[in-house]
């Protein structure tokens, strides 16, 4: 996964500025998008408009210089299709909020409505090199 611009700015900040101090998010969400958020976050991210679909709450576990996800995530009944979704993304809210780091998935996947999709275990990773 790669950084998103704000979080970049926020590790520079206070690897290097003294007078910053970078709030941690409480909670970290994994958003599903069908076009690439990129550094910016303006990829679209799939509508919560008649679809269920709601960010879910990802939790890792931090290995060196990898941080991996320690549980699956699954997201609600598809209500209506969410169209193909192409990347994830993990954000510091459930809805708004900041974009911190963002990929393509290995292979994109269609979720049409009664479809639920679904991130086993330690299926993402964010690696710091």
């Amino acid at each position: 996964m790669s950084f998103s611009n704000d979080l970049e700015t926020k590790v520079l900040n206070w690897a290097f500025d003294p007078l910053s101090s970078p709030t941690r998010p409480s909670a970290i969400y994994v958003a599903l998008h069908t076009a690439n958020p990129d550094e910016d976050a303006s990829g679209a991210e799939v509508t919560t408009v008649g679809t269920a679909y709601v960010r879910q709450t990802g939790q890792f576990t931090v290995t060196g210089n990898t941080a991996t996800t320690n549980a699956a995530i699954e997201y609600p009944t598809a209500t209506a299709d969410y169209g193909t979704v192409t990347h994830v993304a993990v954000w510091d809210a459930v809805s708004g909020g900041n974009m911190l780091a963002y990929a393509a998935l290995t292979a994109s996947k269609t979720i049409a409505t009664g479809d639920v999709m679904r991130l086993p275990t330690g299926e993402l990773d964010i690696t710091l090199d």
